[in-house]
């Protein structure tokens, strides 16, 4: 279990949260536009319809841009973390962490393949991403 901010689920973003205690990845998508979104919300962001449902996703992404955070703080134990911006396959981008990789920027190149890891935190479980080809 990492340390750190426990996330609190706001009503909009409860199945999310659910979604990945049960290590599976739900996203919201429109049911009119067929988009999927990334954060949660109680509408489409695209054509605006409240006409959602949860489908999972596939947990496949790339990197679209990172920063490495030396000093983090105690609330994670001041190791160095990078942060990441990245995109699903399905198409939304979210903020994330990487793990399972260097701090070394020579080891991160943008557009590189990753697979979603959970991580426990709290009563949450939080999905991280880590290179596909280091993944499980």
């Amino acid at each position: 279990m990492s340390s750190g901010p426990v996330p609190s689920p706001t009503p909009e973003t409860a199945p999310f949260w659910e979604s990945t205690r049960a290590r599976a990845m739900r996203l919201p998508h429109c049911t009119p536009c067929g988009r999927p979104h990334f954060y949660p919300r109680s509408y489409c962001p695209f054509c605006h319809s409240a006409e959602l449902e949860w489908r999972e996703v596939s947990g496949r992404a790339t990197l679209a841009s990172y920063v490495i955070n030396r000093r983090p703080g105690p609330a994670f134990e001041g190791a160095s973390q990078i942060i990441a911006l990245v995109r699903l396959a399905e198409g939304p981008r979210m903020m994330t962490n990487l793990v399972e990789v260097e701090t070394d920027p020579v080891s991160l190149r943008l557009g590189m393949p990753l697979r979603v890891r959970y991580s426990e935190r709290g009563d949450q479980v939080l999905p991280l991403f880590a290179p596909a080809e280091v993944a499980a």
